[in-house]
């Protein structure tokens, strides 16, 4: 069985088969339709979005390719950061900045009506809550927060609070975990990038399809054998013996397993001791060749 070559030399069939596109969301379409499309424009099997964006949303949704669809976990507990419009519903109080600092913290939110999940109360952790710019009965907010944050539901409960009532204008995220809007690339890019490469060009297509282990760079690590790597592709866990190195990882903590040359291999949890000569290392959660 052929291992993925090193992540910076494999070829376009093989990037877009494990690849990831920092994709700007356009407004309109759901999360899932624009998935489809990346899916039938690069002509992959499979493509998954990392975090749901409603219709009107735009933003940093990125973009798992092929194989790649295997660590959407990853995305599960990203910290997401977003860019609100709050349209408060009279003038702006002069304790907007207080208010907006009691937001910060725990908070408690019940997804609404339209949601795809259960509807009951849960909590949500919000990092920073900050006035980007106040208008008489307008403000600009950044939001940073666990993933899971409702801020239309956030926008509604600071409107209570201030006493003014308020909704959500317009709203884009700007943060996905490791990504942010920095180095977004639209679906009009990915078109001319695929062409480019169909002529023959594949520089446009590296500068908005990346190797899927960016993905992961947030994750601690272990390098393992090739040998090692070949074994966990057909299922088995990493061997003591397998294990070449394995820094700074936390007991049942989730990690990527890499060969050498840095392709990704699999997702598990340290199980065992690295410093072992034998027995179990890292049990597998999803095999990524």
């Amino acid at each position: 069985m052929a291992l993925r070559g090193p992540p910076d030399d494999r070829p376009v069939d093989d990037l877009l088969e494990f690849g990831v596109v920092n994709l700007d969301k356009p407004p309109g379409p759901s999360a899932h339709q624009v998935a489809a499309w990346v899916r039938d424009m690069a002509s992959v099997e499979r493509a998954a979005h990392a975090g749901t964006l409603d219709p009107k949303v735009t933003g940093c949704l990125p973009m798992l390719l092929g194989d790649a669809t295997r660590m959407a976990q990853v995305f599960d507990d990203s910290v997401k950061e977003y860019v609100a419009v709050l349209e408060l519903h009279g003038s702006a109080p002069g304790d907007l900045e207080g208010v907006l600092s009691e937001f910060e913290g725990e908070i408690y939110q019940k997804p609404p009506k339209k949601s795809a999940v259960v509807r009951r109360l849960r909590s949500r952790e919000i990092h920073a809550l900050d006035a980007l710019e106040v208008e008489e009965r307008r403000a600009l907010l950044r939001v940073r927060c666990e993933s899971g944050t409702y801020v239309r539901k956030l926008c509604h409960d600071l409107g209570l609070a201030l006493g003014t009532g308020a909704h959500m204008g317009h709203l884009r995220r700007t943060t996905t975990g490791s990504f942010d809007d920095t180095d977004l690339s639209s679906l009009y890019d990915l078109a001319d990038a695929l062409a480019w490469a169909d002529g023959g060009d594949s520089d446009p297509l590296r500068a908005v399809v990346e190797p899927a282990e960016r993905a992961l760079r947030h994750l601690p690590s272990a390098t393992i054998a090739e040998s090692a790597a070949r074994e966990v592709a057909e299922g088995a866990p990493v061997y003591a013996p397998g294990l070449i190195e394995a820094e700074d990882v936390e007991r049942d903590e989730l990690l990527a397993c890499y060969t050498p040359d840095g392709a990704a291999v699999c997702l598990g949890r340290l199980v065992g001791d690295p410093e072992s000569d034998d027995g179990t290392v890292v049990e597998l959660e999803r095999v990524l060749v």
